[in-house]
């Protein structure tokens, strides 16, 4: 599949910005601590969450989408997880903590996902050993046995998303036991698993702070659930329509997750609005470079981002440097940007880019998710037809894309 766009027409329009997929994903995840029926809401369908419930159903777990809601319920009837999806789903890994915590053992292979660069699990397989379990490898396999697992302190030498999250859910089921995680990523995300989990009857204190305390309890119960609006989507059509020019507003996402992003909007030009639950955003003039970009965990400027902001740089006045501190892969999609006319310089780490007046249209691929974004946001400001290829990535955190953005008044269609 492919997405054609014939660039060049503003967007105007309101979007209901779609449940966030790194949230999702945890708290799916997180079900194997229950046995009763969860229920997560408005579930949009990307191509990660239909790949992380094939891995739970193929691991015993009852598994239906239901008007538009993700229901799951009963147990496991095996903890190796060792199929195919898990060479493609980065994600998977999120299981290791929850599989440890109710079963006590795990077999698992290496998670896949987008080629960004080096995601080693290191930090997940340390912190676990803190608390006592031991690690095996054979075959390429990763034996993981949780008999003897304790409470006690973690320090994470790195504040990592996902070795916070898989930590935590591993702590959770430790009855009447304390558990202490030092140096936590703070993202979002993080807050809404642990409300997630405590809405089931966990016990988890300081989610979004440094340090996570876990009081481990006996038993979980099932829930319902909506997870928080998806700051990299609501980023993504910020960004474009600041690229586009027109007007927009998105509801659904509290402004507090994209606060350096907004900083940088209106730094290029752009006029923001921001609400409780909602924010607008409006342009009609020249962007402006914005000198210096470098990501961070949060509540720093987003890795995720960073394909999108680079893409806007292109056509803004001046010149720009972005630093990739996370990721040392994430500027595979400047190879692409650089056929559609984009000055973009890479050394190491970072990239320099000197904006043009504009894009020319061409046919472009998709390096990974979020730089096959950065395409498409460039293919909307090129008058003339350009053709994204290979779009799977794009469909694995954006759902009905294409859709959302002719609402907006893009001219895109999705073809074979």
């Amino acid at each position: 599949m492919k997405y054609l766009i014939n660039g060049g027409n503003k967007l105007f329009g309101r979007l209901e910005v779609d449940s966030a997929k790194n949230a999702i994903l945890p708290i799916i995840a997180s079900t194997i601590m229950c046995d009763e029926e969860c229920v997560i809401k408005e579930i949009p369908m990307y191509l990660d969450v239909i790949e992380m419930s094939a891995i739970l159903e193929k691991l015993g777990k009852k598994v239906e989408f239901r008007d538009g809601n993700l229901i799951i319920s009963g147990s496991l009837n095996s903890t190796s997880v060792i199929m195919a999806e898990t060479k493609t789903l980065r994600s998977s890994i999120f299981m290791l903590g929850p599989i440890l915590a109710k079963y006590r053992k795990a077999i698992f292979t290496s998670p896949g996902g987008c080629d960004i660069g080096k995601r080693p699990i290191d930090i997940h397989i340390a912190g676990l050993k803190s608390l006592g379990v031991k690690f095996t490898y054979a075959n390429d396999l990763i034996y993981a046995d949780a008999s003897k697992m304790q409470v006690g302190e973690v320090e994470l030498s790195f504040p990592s998303v996902g070795a916070t999250e898989n930590i935590m859910m591993a702590s959770v089921l430790n009855d009447g036991e304390i558990t202490v995680i030092r140096n936590c990523a703070r993202e979002p995300e993080i807050v809404d698993l642990a409300k997630f989990i405590n809405s089931m009857g966990g016990k988890i204190f300081g989610a979004g702070y440094e340090t996570i305390v876990i009081y481990g309890v006996k038993k979980l119960h099932g829930t319902s659930f909506r997870c928080i609006g998806d700051r990299i989507l609501a980023g993504t059509y910020l960004i474009a329509a600041a690229m586009c020019g027109g007007r927009i507003e998105l509801e659904g996402i509290d402004p507090n997750f994209l606060l350096p992003l907004i900083v940088f909007l209106r730094n290029s030009g752009c006029n923001i609005d921001l609400f409780s639950d909602k924010i607008t955003l409006e342009n009609f003039s020249k962007l402006k470079s914005i000198g210096k970009i470098e990501t961070s965990t949060f509540p720093g400027f987003p890795t995720d981002l960073q394909s999108l902001i680079l893409v806007m740089q292109t056509i803004s006045k001046g010149t720009s440097i972005i630093h990739e501190t996370v990721f040392e892969a994430r500027f595979k999609v400047v190879a692409e940007l650089a056929k559609m006319g984009a000055k973009i310089s890479v050394s190491e780490r970072y990239a320099t880019i000197i904006g043009v007046n504009k894009l020319k249209p061409s046919n472009v691929v998709c390096p990974d998710l979020r730089g096959g974004a950065a395409l498409v946001l460039a293919g909307l400001v090129a008058k003339g037809t350009t053709e994204v290829d290979e779009i799977f990535h794009i469909e694995r955190g954006y759902y009905n894309f294409d859709k959302n953005l002719r609402s907006l008044g893009a001219n895109i269609e999705k073809v074979e």
